[in-house]
């Protein structure tokens, strides 16, 4: 905890800020699935490469909020995690988002992990989701994306390979937290044990996770965030 607050402390300036993408790679891995009016989330970016746009956090929640129970909708939400999880880096992303959109499962995954999330049910969210093309690392985004409960509830939370290395750079390791290798358990141990964490330091939960998604493991590194107003 002492190392988690100065590293709370250290780092109180940085911001996360919105992901870049190119829509012009998206379009013709999601065109052809009916999914391409997704691309036009967010905002167009004022430098840098024509055409590319910004999606926040934010986006995804106001998304989250418009498409309430419709299955299209659910599924516009989850191509917009999916970009907004590639950015212009996971040269992947296009190709398996693809996949997952082809797989005859993803409207029952989609509505049944939600229902699981938005129930409290981490671990039988973990358990149900799969689909062609999406791992842990996207389908946890998805459970932050959807879980719309208030903030006294233990919320999903995302756990990524970034996440990850920070995470085992504290010595903190998921199997041993939860006393079993079940992937599932882990997950929900991780988000419960996130929570206390933020609890103790006085920031958020999701706060917290994208503090250790920011370090990648690398707890002594330069801080690369200016003062605010900087």
């Amino acid at each position: 905890m002492e190392q988690l607050q100065k590293l709370v402390d250290r780092y109180r300036d940085c911001r996360q800020k919105p992901v870049r993408f190119r829509p012009s790679t998206w379009r013709p891995r999601l065109k052809p699935r009916g999914a391409a009016h997704v691309l036009d989330v967010g905002v167009e970016c004022a430098s840098g490469r024509s055409g590319d746009r910004l999606i926040s956090r934010g986006d995804l929640v106001d998304l989250r909020d418009r498409v309430g129970d419709d299955p299209g909708g659910l599924r516009d939400l989850f191509t917009a995690v999916a970009i907004w999880g590639s950015g212009t880096t996971n040269g992947r992303g296009p190709r398996h988002t693809e996949a997952a959109l082809l797989d005859s499962r993803l409207p029952t995954v989609l509505r049944i992990t939600r229902q699981s999330v938005r129930s409290g049910d981490l671990s039988g969210a973990y358990k149900q989701f799969v689909l062609s093309g999406v791992g842990r690392s996207f389908f946890t985004k998805w459970f932050a994306a959807v879980d719309d409960r208030d903030a006294g509830c233990d919320r999903a939370l995302i756990l990524d390979a970034r996440v990850f290395h920070s995470l085992n750079a504290l010595k903190w390791f998921s199997w041993e937290a939860a006393g079993t290798r079940h992937w599932p358990t882990r997950y929900a141990t991780y988000v419960s044990t996130m929570h206390g964490w933020a609890s103790s330091l006085g920031v958020t939960a999701d706060r917290l996770e994208w503090l250790l998604f920011h370090l990648n493991g690398h707890l002594d590194g330069p801080c690369p965030c200016p003062p605010r107003g900087g």
